[in-house]
Formats: structure tokens, sequence, C-alpha cells
């Protein structure tokens, strides 16, 4: 290996023992090389979101892959650096459910709590008790919570108007829990949220909830343009470039579309509500 492949081989192994906490694989194959040279060395590295952040992309991606070791190395690492707490992690798993599906975050949790338990036996520590799930912060009156699902569903999607009570999906579900209880929960902060919303979004290849949440995101100013950029090269790294081809497309259209909205109420102009 010449002077700059040896370099290059060490500042990725440097890299991924500082992103994963444990010691990087010894290199044998160009994925390998890869995954070490480019995705620790370069991505995780660079400077447009924090290690914390880039942890709530990742994770979803990796919950999502149907591959068990990297899900587990990337539970113990954002545990094991302090990056996010139990109680961040679990609320990124609860995230994850509504958004990527029950059965997947179902094995998410079951990770989260294994190596929970193995990072506190590799201390000679007891494993903490779990913080408590009641008092909820948000009504416990249906018609309360309802109409609180309703607020939070047009604050947290830039819109003028939260879909009907008529049926259980819009109802019980987006009012009643994913906007009157999820998103309104104190475990994580909103722009946590959307940077979880986002990638599992984007691996749904699900057509308006891609669209509208990277709208959201960006025209709430909880996420730049160019936050919305890293974001989505991290989900490369981690989900794939199709993918993420995808989600880049959808990006620059809603970056002209919140660009022009932006100025339209800078003239006070009328604001279109086309999506």
């Amino acid at each position: 290996m010449t002077g700059l492949g040896t370099e290059r081989s060490e500042r990725g192994k440097s890299a991924y023992a500082d992103v994963m906490t444990v010691a990087a694989p010894p290199e044998s194959t160009p994925v390998d090389d890869s995954l070490l040279d480019f995705v620790f060395a370069d991505v995780w590295q660079r400077p447009g979101l924090t290690r914390r952040e880039r942890r709530f992309i990742t994770l979803p991606c990796v919950a999502d892959a149907d591959a068990e070791d990297p899900l587990r190395a990337h539970v113990y690492a954002a545990l094991n650096s302090g990056d996010l707490t139990i109680v961040e992690i679990r609320e990124t798993v609860l995230h994850f459910a509504v958004y990527a599906g029950w059965p997947k975050a179902s094995r998410f949790n079951m990770i989260v709590d294994q190596e929970w338990n193995r990072i506190h036996q590799e201390r000679g520590l007891p494993v903490p008790d779990p913080e408590p799930l009641l008092p909820l912060a948000t009504p416990s009156d249906p018609d309360e919570r309802l109409a609180v699902g309703a607020a939070c569903f047009k604050d947290i999607n830039c819109l003028p108007f939260a879909p009907d009570q008529d049926n259980p999906f819009q109802g019980a579900g987006i009012l009643n829990f994913v906007f009157g209880e999820m998103w309104l929960r104190p475990g994580l902060e909103r722009k946590e949220r959307r940077l979880i919303t986002v990638a599992c979004v984007a691996f749904q290849d699900a057509p308006f909830p891609i669209v509208s949440h990277v709208y959201a995101a960006l025209k709430s100013h909880d996420v730049s343009f160019d936050e919305m950029d890293e974001l989505i090269l991290q989900f490369a790294a981690h989900c794939g470039w199709p993918k993420a081809a995808h989600l880049s497309q959808v990006a620059a259209e809603q970056k002209r579309r919140v660009t022009q909205e932006w100025a339209a109420e800078a003239d006070g102009a009328p604001q279109s509500s086309d999506t």
C-alpha cells in the first residue's frame, strides 16, 4: 500500500472508531474500503449536520434495511457515545414506528433494549429503571385531543387545514395519536423528528408524504436548505443512491416552491396551496 493509501486507510479507521465507538474492521473488499474512506471519513465528518443529528437519519435507514448487524452496531454507537440518551432513542423508535411500520419498529425496539443492557454490562453498572410513561402532556379529553391534533397537524405540515375526523385512520390515527400526541412528546426536539420523518418517507416510496414532509421541513425553517442537502447525502450513504436521487429531486422542487412562497409572503401576495 502506498503512503497515500496508508494515510487514507488510517484516516478511515480513525473516523469509524470515532463514530461507532469500536475499532474498525480490517479492510478486505472494495466495499469495506469505501465504507471507511468515504462513509465514515468523509460523510460523517462533514460540517453541515452534527454527529448527533446524523444519528437520527442513519438509525431509520438501518432499521428499515432488514440487516440486523448494522442496526445493532448503530444503536450501540448512538448510546455508547452519549450522542443519544435512552429516552431519545426510544422516542426515535416510536417515531419510526409511525412512519415506517410497527413490525420493523418492534425489532428496532428489541435491539435498543439489548444494546442498552450490553452497555451497562460492559461498564459493570446496573440498568436504570425506565422513565415513567405517564402522565402525558397532551389532553386526555377526546375532543380536546382531536383539536390539539388538528392544530399540530397544521403547524407541522405548514398547511391551513387538517384532515376530517370521519374515519379511523384520520381521526384516531392521524389527529388523535400522530399529531395529538407523538409530535408533541417531549423526548425529541421538532428538528430531530423532522430528520427521522424525512428519512422514513424517503425510503417508503410514497409520493405525497415525501413531498409534504420535505416541503414542511424546509418551509418551517426547521431544516435549512444546506442541512437538507446533508440529510440527503447521509441518507444516500445508509439507504442507497437511487432513493437518495429521488429525494434530492423532491428537495430541489420544494426548495423552489418555498423560495417562491417566502418571496410572495414578503410582498404580501396570497400563498398557493398547491403541493
